[in-house]
């Protein structure tokens, strides 16, 4: 038996262009990868049997194929033991609702939606929630506490409030998780069509105090009232949407998000005038360096950033 899965089923519901394709087989991906390969003639397939996964492409589609599994986790580490699993198993083990649906593709019941996680209502009411208790589908992989906070930017999704407070609960858990696997998810709630949506999701669980410091501390940092009505992180997300509805630059994007990075450390009161951040400018742009080394971003990009500060 075989299903396609996931994101691909959630985008088609969405409207949503995709190129990708995920199926689920129940028995061997990659034996029955192998048999879809000779029927197209494909000759050029990648195989992992160790994850039991195989990958083509064809008519400009990206196809994965991938048996039913179940899987379980060391406490310390990301690398799962995999086991042979049922439909359900498989299913099960997703990060959120919206990713838990199924259509059929075998003879009996063709283009048939499965759906028992309710996923397909929680679309329609642009939810996002856990197929199982969140802290135990987060205890699998703590990445899929920022996933949760992208999707939300990118879809306007509303997060289920159990979710932000097992993240808050769990955000030590990304420790487990390389640098390279939070940057790109945080890289992503940037590139959305409203950034400050999934920034403002980290920042109330708790999660940007682990991800990005530099971002949180700005919360609570008043400014001069004749010129700003926000504190400094406040301002910061407005800018970071204002600049998003312009230009889809990352690289500005970002520029944005870090441009009053320094205000906190600079942050002086003087009688007469109010709050003053002498120098921010300067010492933002020397902070900007050590930010891309831990975060492990682009340093081809660095120099653009540290002038934009």
């Amino acid at each position: 038996k075989v299903f396609a899965v996931g994101g691909f089923v959630r985008d088609i519901i969405l409207g949503r262009e995709r190129s990708d394709l995920d199926i689920l087989v129940i028995g061997s991906g990659v034996e029955f990868a192998k048999s879809v390969a000779d029927k197209l003639r494909i000759n050029n397939v990648n195989y992992f049997n160790n994850f039991g996964t195989a990958h083509f492409n064809f008519d400009n589609m990206s196809i994965e194929f991938v048996g039913a599994r179940k899987e379980s986790y060391d406490r310390n580490s990301r690398k799962p033991i995999v086991e042979d699993g049922s439909f359900e198993d498989d299913i099960s083990r997703r990060d959120f609702t919206i990713n838990t649906l199924a259509i059929s593709l075998n003879k009996k019941d063709f283009g048939k939606l499965i759906d028992i996680y309710d996923g397909y209502n929680h679309i329609n009411n642009q939810v996002i929630k856990t197929p199982l208790d969140p802290k135990k589908t987060f205890e699998d992989d703590p990445l899929r506490i920022m996933r949760a906070f992208r999707f939300s930017s990118q879809l306007n999704f509303k997060v289920d409030e159990s979710i932000i407070i097992a993240s808050r609960e769990m955000r030590e858990r990304l420790s487990i998780v390389s640098q390279e696997r939070i940057t790109d998810e945080f890289l992503k709630i940037i590139a959305s069509p409203k950034p400050s949506i999934g920034l403002k999701l980290l920042f109330d669980s708790g999660v940007l105090e682990i991800v990005f410091p530099e971002i949180a501390v700005m919360a609570g940092v008043d400014q001069r009232k004749d010129y700003h009505h926000k504190d400094v992180f406040l301002h910061t997300l407005q800018v970071v949407d204002n600049i998003s509805i312009e230009t889809n630059n990352i690289w500005l994007r970002f520029a944005a998000l870090v441009h009053d990075i320094a205000k906190p450390p600079t942050k002086k009161f003087v009688e007469g005038i109010g709050w003053t951040f002498h120098g921010h400018e300067e010492l933002g742009a020397r902070m900007i360096k050590k930010i891309f080394h831990r975060m492990k971003l682009p340093l081809h990009q660095l120099e653009y950033i540290q002038k934009l500060v």
